[in-house]
């Protein structure tokens, strides 16, 4: 039987390469976004994912052409940077209200097939940021530890009905993230140019780091397992990382990301 599979926020970047790697792997693969990018093998539906309703119709559209989705990874996201006691409230929520709550609304939308058709598979992107914040991604950071918190306690109130939930988390992948970062630079002067510093370190090791093509076939491959680890670090440094926040005392691991994102 082919597999179904939605991929939200697959326009581009990681999004894009997941939904070509599932098409590639034999699944028909439909995409949600605000944006139609054509690519062969992959079904557009226009939706926004802070819109409930919409979300809500792109479901119900594939479960009417397909009568079943088998996949579904909750791509969708973007990232905002600044001081924390500078943020303004609408960026913050707005940082939440895609990242997070987006993954939760096109997750209750395909939960209730799921359950029926007897089990299914949901990937849930979140970021290594979740278990080693970073200071003036304090927001993005946030997200990302909501989504493996979310990942996990879902996890065990799906199980008696073979639905199976993970997290990957990727490091730097060098794709459009980077120039879609809502970035703001208000206070620099009172924090010594640390804010500009910070940022810069970022976008310059996104710039030089994985493709998206092999972050997306991870994410593609994770997506055809009936099941992993609740939480999935994208890549070997990214793996020692999850690892040494593991291991180090909290007060030390830190200290080691003050020394590389707040100098």
């Amino acid at each position: 039987m082919v597999k179904v599979a939605v991929v939200t926020g697959g326009s581009g970047g990681i999004g894009r390469c997941t939904a070509q790697a599932l098409s590639r792997a034999g699944c028909r693969v439909y995409e949600f976004s605000r944006h139609e990018r054509p690519a062969e093998g992959i079904r557009h539906i226009d939706a926004d994912m802070c819109d409930e309703a919409q979300v809500k119709a792109a479901v119900e559209e594939v479960l009417r052409r397909e009568g079943r989705i088998d996949i579904l990874v909750n791509n969708a996201g973007f990232g905002i940077s600044g001081a924390a006691e500078l943020t303004e409230p609408e960026d913050s929520h707005a940082q939440l209200e895609l990242n997070l709550f987006g993954m939760d609304r096109a997750t209750r939308a395909v939960l209730p097939a799921m359950r029926d058709q007897g089990g299914g598979r949901i990937v849930c992107m979140s970021s290594i940021a979740a278990i080693l914040p970073i200071p003036f991604q304090l927001w993005y950071s946030v997200s990302k530890a909501a989504i493996n918190a979310y990942v996990l306690a879902l996890q065990n109130e799906l199980r008696p009905f073979g639905i199976s939930v993970c997290a990957v988390m990727p490091g730097d992948i060098s794709t459009g993230f980077t120039q879609a970062r809502r970035k703001s630079c208000a206070g620099d002067e009172i924090y010594s140019g640390r804010i500009e510093r910070s940022v810069a370190v970022m976008e310059r090791d996104e710039k030089n780091g994985m493709s998206p093509e092999r972050a997306g076939a991870y994410v593609a491959r994770k997506a055809l397992q009936k099941s992993s680890r609740p939480l999935c670090a994208l890549g070997f440094s990214y793996k020692c990382a999850a690892m040494a926040a593991k291991l180090l005392p909290r007060r030390l691991s830190n200290y080691l990301v003050g020394l590389i994102y707040a100098k």
